[in-house]
């Protein structure tokens, strides 16, 4: 699994100043109003977390699939077409996030 521990290196960076950022926002006291009046219409705003989402569902989506290769009795096929249905769906929630926080 060798694309889940890619995912994850390239994701660490994302996570710290995610977590930055939200101590920042949470110890000046800024309220959701004024947060997305500082990312709408932020085309950076929506690359770093389009490209979070984007990692995070295939992350996911592989995690998964070794989950329920341990826990569960699937056949490979089945397998597979789990882990793309949790993807696709962990990528499209992830999307309209960053719509509604950059784009609505």
């Amino acid at each position: 699994f060798r694309s889940q521990r890619m995912t994850a290196a390239l994701m660490a960076p994302l996570i710290l100043v995610h977590i930055a950022l939200v101590l920042y926002a949470t110890g000046n006291g800024l309220s959701a109003a004024e947060i997305l009046g500082r990312t709408r219409g932020s085309l950076g705003w929506m690359l770093f977390y389009g490209v979070f989402v984007l990692l995070a569902a295939i992350h996911g989506a592989i995690g998964v699939r070794a989950v329920l290769g341990e826990w569960g009795k699937f056949e490979s096929g089945t397998l597979d077409a789990l882990m793309w249905v949790f993807g696709v769906l962990l990528l499209l929630l992830g999307l309209r996030a960053v719509y509604a926080v950059v784009l609505a």
